[in-house]
């Protein structure tokens, strides 16, 4: 029944601090938006395009190119808490105290430390600027999973 991560999605209030935050923890701006116009969705290409009016942002993340998208708070299908709550989506890092340190000099809040949790796997949590938690972690699985998937075609073809 499930196949795969296909998005992970976290919320904000402030879509344009989001946007700066999350481009520079992951090097790379979003490849989606979406705004609100004149009661339509439209993307930055569209006349009418507002970023103030932002309310959606969708980054490409990691070997697997899973997307990562940024939701207006507004849109929430649980509401506007701001506490940070729900499900962790642990992102995984080839150096956790690296990341977390990373982390934490943006500007995220220490949740968890960096914690074994037994042979090859250590995880940390941190609440985004956003309120959202965010969950890194090292993972032996994930390398083992990488390196069985063989060479990445793209990287052939460049």
């Amino acid at each position: 029944m499930l196949r795969g991560l296909t998005t992970v999605t976290y919320l904000a209030d402030d879509m344009a601090a989001a946007k700066k935050w999350y481009a520079e923890l992951l090097g790379v701006g979003p490849y989606f938006e979406r705004a609100f116009s004149g009661g339509r969705v439209v993307g930055p290409d569209d006349p009418g395009y507002d970023e103030a009016n932002t309310g959606y942002l969708e980054f490409r993340v990691g070997d697997y190119q899973h997307e990562l998208g940024i939701l207006h708070r507004r849109f929430s299908p649980h509401g506007s808490a701001s506490d940070p709550a729900g499900v962790i989506a642990y992102w995984h890092v080839d150096d956790i105290e690296a990341a977390y340190g990373r982390l934490l000099a943006l500007g995220a809040t220490g949740h968890e430390p960096p914690t074994p949790r037994g042979p090859g796997f250590v995880t940390a949590v941190v609440v985004d600027p956003f309120a959202n938690l965010l969950g890194i972690m090292y993972n032996a699985h994930y390398l083992q999973v990488l390196a069985a998937a063989g060479p990445d075609p793209a990287d052939a073809a460049g």
